[in-house]
């Protein structure tokens, strides 16, 4: 039988272990509410993924309490950025934002990583149109007078757009091929450096999202001849789609994703999905991406993933075709 000082002793251990063990469990309760959650954005700052990845995530921060970090990891047509996520936990702390060029890249150099099988599509984000531009002091006044133009002098009409060895010029690549012209594509970092280099008289033409000309094209200082979207946009009514144009098939679906690492828990992908859903619903993140040429989205889930799938089959195909050969 335990005298009173050996019961003391016994009762105090048992209340410091409880006490510490209370202690432990509320700490690791607070690190994951306080723990921030790293959006990895391969693309430099002030781009179309970047804008659309800071709205929402401003949103969210907003409406949920929760700290998100944007990190800018551009380099090697999103590349980099994007093999870092792959090799990042799964436990929903560390997202990318990207979007076509997820899919096509593999196809076009050398990674580390399987799009499909690394990674856990959440949501679509938001939609961008892309339209296809020519200086207002240019004689082309319709898409009918560009190929006019391009045929007429093979090889001098020069295109500019984001690249190399990117959806914009797989896009001018099967242009070329299904319209029978030559045209040079001139590579930029970026839709805003190929709009400066249209406005500067340095090329004839340039592929560049809506945002990033909307200015010049409400000042009149440029034209747009063409939507390569899959259906006219809001801003621009009256520009015609490749399809209306006698080209189905050349479009660009750009869009803004968000992607876990693969393995990432079935209760996280939900809580993360239900966040960005709601996140991309509400009346005041959809006026500001529509206020900068963005259409919200939310297609999340299996929904997501299903056009994933599709769409980087179809890029292997067009790929194919126009014989866009790999960096080597």
């Amino acid at each position: 039988m335990l005298d009173r000082r050996q019961a003391l002793q016994i009762g105090l251990a048992a209340a410091t272990t409880f006490t510490f063990a209370v202690f432990i469990t509320f700490a690791e309760a607070l690190s994951q509410v306080s723990k921030s959650i790293t959006i990895v954005v391969p693309f430099a700052a002030g781009g179309p993924q970047d804008t659309v990845a800071r709205l929402v995530a401003e949103q969210i921060s907003k409406s949920r309490g929760q700290s998100l970090l944007i990190e800018n990891r551009p380099g090697a047509s999103s590349t980099i950025g994007t093999e870092a996520v792959a090799r990042a936990a799964a436990d929903g702390n560390t997202l990318l934002v990207n979007g076509v060029p997820f899919l096509q890249t593999p196809y076009l150099r050398k990674v580390s990583y399987d799009p499909l099988t690394n990674f856990e599509p959440i949501c679509i984000l938001a939609r961008f149109p892309i339209i296809l531009l020519v200086n207002e002091a240019a004689p082309y006044r319709t898409f009918s007078d560009f190929l006019t133009a391009a045929r007429a002098k093979p090889g001098e009409l020069a295109l500019a757009s984001f690249g190399p060895l990117t959806a914009e010029q797989i896009a001018v690549e099967l242009l070329k091929r299904r319209a029978n012209i030559n045209m040079t594509f001139v590579p930029y970092p970026g839709y805003a450096p190929a709009v400066s280099g249209l406005l500067g008289g340095h090329v004839t033409s340039a592929i560049a999202d809506y945002s990033a000309s909307a200015q010049h094209l409400v000042a009149g200082k440029l034209r747009a001849l063409a939507t390569l979207s899959p259906a006219r946009i809001q801003p621009l009514p009256g520009v015609p789609t490749m399809a209306e144009l006698g080209y189905p098939g050349i479009e660009l679906d750009l869009w803004s994703g968000l992607f876990a690492p693969a393995n990432t828990p079935k209760d996280v992908l939900s809580r993360l999905t239900d966040w960005f859903t709601a996140a991309v619903q509400t009346p005041e993140l959809s006026t500001k991406l529509i206020s900068q040429g963005f259409y919200p989205v939310g297609v999340c889930g299996a929904d997501f993933k299903a056009l994933t799938q599709r769409q980087y089959e179809d890029y292997g195909r067009v790929i194919r075709e126009i014989d866009l050969k790999p960096e080597q």
